[in-house]
């Protein structure tokens, strides 16, 4: 367990994740005071535990860079985003081209400042221009866009922390479920009368574990009530491939669904097994298939580097296998140990239980050569990076990277990870954020993650919106 007591009761959060940056297996906690100064949370600490003082009279940046390098020196270790701990990168990037700053300028400030590394400084810098060219046709002063959560899956994947409930158990619940959401999209169509609607996410959870006319009923609800007519992106977050036939793909379509995510996270059936997906690389191989027959020529595909017992070998045989399917978007993620995710919760009953999790940990490591795999897989299929976020307790410090076709990039992505606009969120567990003309200002306000408790308080949760966009 590392220890770090500081004087101050300010820059805790960079100071945990820098720890925990170059200590991924270790507790960390940050404490305030002198060492005795907090009985209660010193009480489990052992002689063995790493214990650090830090003097935070500086400024969070210069804390950090002294932090990293001390750090950096006795581990021996460089990460690849130095001392940034941020979910967003490329923002960093991207103001600094507002303000007019030519590519080598920025490269020197991010190394400079941050010590980033040569590669993630210029992936950040190019991504931050492709990222200000697809967005350029966005309406950030009138515009908003709309996310509608179905919290429902299959199963629920170890990794997973998002709102999902097993469809199985919750299935007579969908219908009255849907009909909250139309209650939301009711408010939407009032309140945001005249603005541009410029793109719809269905995610999840799994959408598609709604039946077709269960699709074409919510779909077809939100198109006779709102102005899709500036939409320039309508994704179906179809992700779970035991999850779709010919039907829903069907229904989709009519309903003018542009853009849907067929997820494999691995092309290896042994570790989906492991993971908790209950589908096979058949299945999922199928369902691509099908989508293409259906006429969807934007398609998603999300694979996830540092799943459990997999190597740069699995790596490289998941990413042969996407090459055949050909798909239009490839996003890859480096894992990230969640809390509320089942996997967090099997590792935290073992350290409660003093068992030893060594074995467990060591294999959930994403490496810099499973990066260059992905990352030249998707340059041999045509995939330009497009959008970029980091992610707390992310394996191996690296990031989460979208790569797509000219004309294919997740438009919906970026605004959500740039946070330039105002997405309305409808459904369980989903969170609207209001963006601010002026200053970039941004607050939010959530709907409960309960489903029950949700569709029981809808109205209390279509007023929290109403009182946000007042």
């Amino acid at each position: 367990m590392q220890i770090i007591y500081i004087r101050e009761d300010k820059f805790q959060y960079d100071i945990h994740s820098l720890f925990k940056a170059f200590y991924p297996q270790e507790e960390a906690r940050v404490l305030i005071g002198e060492k005795g100064d907090n009985p209660d949370k010193e009480k489990d600490i052992s002689a063995q535990d790493e214990i650090s003082f830090i003097d935070v009279n500086k400024s969070k940046n210069e804390l950090k860079k002294e932090i990293y390098l001390l750090l950096s020196e006795k581990t021996g270790k460089v990460l690849p985003w130095g001392d940034l701990t941020g979910i967003r990168p490329t923002r960093i990037a991207m103001n600094l081209i507002d303000e007019g700053m030519s590519d080598d300028e920025i490269a020197e400030y991010m190394k400079g400042t941050y010590l980033v590394s040569d590669e993630k400084t210029a992936l950040a810098i190019d991504i931050a221009r492709r990222e200000k060219e697809i967005l350029k046709e966005i309406d950030y002063e009138n515009g908003y866009s709309l996310y509608l959560g179905i919290p429902f899956c299959p199963t629920t994947c170890l990794y997973c922390s998002f709102t999902s409930y097993p469809i199985g158990a919750y299935k007579n619940l969908v219908d009255d479920y849907i009909s909250c959401l139309k209650k939301e999209i009711d408010y939407v169509a009032e309140a945001f009368a005249g603005r541009t609607l410029d793109t719809v996410y269905i995610g999840g959870g799994t959408p598609t574990t709604l039946e077709p006319e269960q699709i074409r009923r919510l779909i077809g609800y939100m198109r006779d009530k709102l102005d899709m007519s500036g939409v320039k992106e309508f994704t179906v977050e179809s992700g779970r491939p035991d999850s779709i036939t010919r039907q829903k793909l069907r229904a989709m379509k009519e309903m003018g669904v542009t853009r849907i995510s067929v997820n494999p996270q691995t092309m290896s059936d042994e570790t989906l097994r492991i993971i908790g997906r209950q589908h096979t690389v058949a299945q999922l191989m199928d369902a691509f298939k099908m989508a293409r027959e259906e006429g969807f020529d934007n398609i998603n595909m999300d694979i996830i580097l540092g799943l459990p017992g997999e190597g740069s070998e699995d790596v490289q045989h998941t990413i042969d296998e996407i090459k055949k399917l050909s798909p239009d978007d490839l996003t890859v993620h480096s894992l990230a140990i969640k809390r509320g995710s089942r996997l967090f919760e099997a590792i935290r009953e073992r350290e409660l239980k003093g068992e030893l999790k060594v074995t467990m940990l060591e294999s959930m490591n994403n490496t810099e050569e499973m990066m260059e795999i992905a990352q030249r897989g998707a340059k041999e299929m045509g995939l330009e990076p497009y959008y970029l976020y980091r992610q707390k307790n992310i394996s191996g410090n690296f990031e989460n990277t979208g790569y797509a076709r000219p004309g294919k990039a997740g438009i919906y992505n970026i605004l959500i990870n740039e946070e330039v606009q105002s997405i309305v969120a409808l459904g369980a567990g989903t969170v609207t954020k209001r963006v601010y003309n002026e200053g970039g200002r941004i607050e939010r306000c959530d709907n409960v993650k309960d489903v029950k408790l949700y569709m029981d308080n809808i109205e209390e949760m279509i007023e929290r919106k109403r009182k946000l966009f007042l």
